[in-house]
């Protein structure tokens, strides 16, 4: 993605940091959209004998997503950038795969979520850490919205752990090998 010219930003930071900040938090976006979408897809796919647990457990994550989505929106806005939403810009600019799993079990789903989730929390924790030198007031929104992401990302866990606090999809990198070991 491009840098645009921006014709003001924040007092205090100069365009170009602005503009860096700017492309990062437009990924960021991405990420949060694709998620709350990715979300919602589990909670209308997901079944089995945890369905209703699970699929009330994810509403609320959901909810908070789009609220972290929109509040990552308005500080690019604010910022002098013009965020970019659409479903078209999401998915040529995203860097990842879609959502591997379609109508499945709740153990499989979760498992799927907890790669999603590992993926985005690390990209997050990267562009905190780039922001340390660039702008503390992006930064502590990014650490507030992670702080809940690692949460939501532990509801998910808690469901595939045993008793001694091993995943059941321990050493998968795909969100399909995942749910082939919690399945």
């Amino acid at each position: 993605m491009a840098k645009k010219t921006l014709h003001y930003t924040v007092p205090g930071l100069d365009e170009s940091a602005a503009a860096t900040i700017i492309e990062l938090l437009q990924s960021r976006l991405h990420a949060l959209n694709d998620l709350q979408l990715t979300l919602k897809h589990v909670h209308w796919n997901v079944v089995g004998p945890h369905f209703i647990a699970v699929h009330e457990m994810i509403d609320p994550q959901v909810d908070e997503v789009r609220a972290m989505a929109d509040a990552t929106a308005e500080r690019i806005a604010t910022l002098g950038g013009a965020p970019l939403g659409t479903p078209g810009t999401l998915v040529a600019e995203r860097t990842w795969d879609d959502y591997a799993i379609g109508r499945a079990p709740t153990q499989e789903h979760l498992a799927a979520l907890d790669i999603v989730y590992q993926g985005l929390i690390s990209s997050h924790r990267a562009a905190i850490k780039e922001l340390d030198e660039l702008d503390l007031v992006t930064q502590d929104m990014l650490i507030g919205q992670a702080d809940k992401l690692e949460l939501f990302h532990w509801f998910v866990r808690a469901h595939l752990e045993d008793q001694g606090g091993r995943l059941r999809t321990e050493g998968a990198t795909s969100e399909s090998d995942a749910a082939q070991a919690a399945g």
